[in-house]
């Protein structure tokens, strides 16, 4: 029995022709069609058609190329606004931040378009999704996992690339904030501060303990974790540093 065009798997194709590198015939040959269906259905999903000609040598894929900047810097996105698919190969990144979501898929190269989306309070909101097995099994090897909000624990980060995936941590659900403080300014004109904290953020306490032990351990500093439960909402835990321990960290951060 041969398939029609509706019969083709959108994630199905992009994994055969875009990530196993296969033939439009390939393709077909797996899907039991032609290859015109097969080029038809690369069209309908938008995916871009290669040329003609032999295939260009591929990179090696990041997960077997070693702890890279980049590589860091895309899991602590993962831990923090990411999420791994309970089927085992797919993965996502979700943020309000198009640019952010653009160099996670450029840092972990993955080759699906970035696409917007609305929340339910009527946001547009930016996401990125492909599959990817080998970067998938990698990823739980490090400890992320799927439904990982609340059971997230310590990652395998070596210590030579936790700057860059703190910071990961922070461009996905982290803060940097810096204001002028004059709420006792009434009392005295000189009462007028500036304030500045570095927060990552997670509802996973462990996780957050976590980084703060080892950014003692790494940088000297200590911080405090808040606990900003809400009435009727699970617990989000702050790990909050202020300014002379946040100046310390940004300086080694970046």
């Amino acid at each position: 029995m041969r398939h029609t065009l509706t019969a083709i798997n959108a994630d199905q194709l992009r994994q055969l022709y875009v990530e196993e590198q296969l033939t439009s015939t390939g393709v077909a040959t797996r899907f039991r069609c032609s290859s015109t269906t097969v080029l038809r259905a690369l069209r309908q999903f938008g995916i871009r058609a290669r040329a003609p000609g032999p295939l260009p040598r591929r990179r090696a894929h990041p997960a077997r190329l070693g702890w890279t900047a980049e590589l860091a810097y895309a899991v602590g996105l993962t831990a923090t606004d990411g999420n791994l698919s309970s089927d085992g190969r797919h993965m996502s990144l979700v943020s309000k931040d198009r640019e952010v979501v653009e160099t996670y898929r450029r840092c972990l190269e993955a080759s699906t378009p970035v696409r917007s989306i609305r929340s339910r309070k009527g946001r547009t909101l930016y996401r990125v999704q492909w599959c990817d097995r080998i970067l998938y099994d990698w990823l739980v090897a490090i400890g992320l996992m799927p439904a990982k909000s609340l059971r997230l624990g310590p990652l395998a980060i070596p210590d030579e690339r936790f700057a860059d995936f703190f910071r990961g941590c922070i461009d996905g659900d982290g803060s940097i904030v810096v204001y002028t403080d004059r709420y006792h300014h009434a009392r005295r004109d000189r009462y007028v501060y500036q304030r500045l904290y570095v927060s990552p953020v997670s509802a996973s306490r462990p996780f957050v303990e976590w980084i703060r032990a080892t950014l003692g351990r790494l940088v000297g500093i200590s911080g405090g974790i808040h606990d900003s439960r809400r009435r009727a909402r699970r617990p989000i835990f702050v790990l909050r540093y202020a300014k002379a321990e946040s100046l310390r960290l940004l300086k080694w951060m970046y």
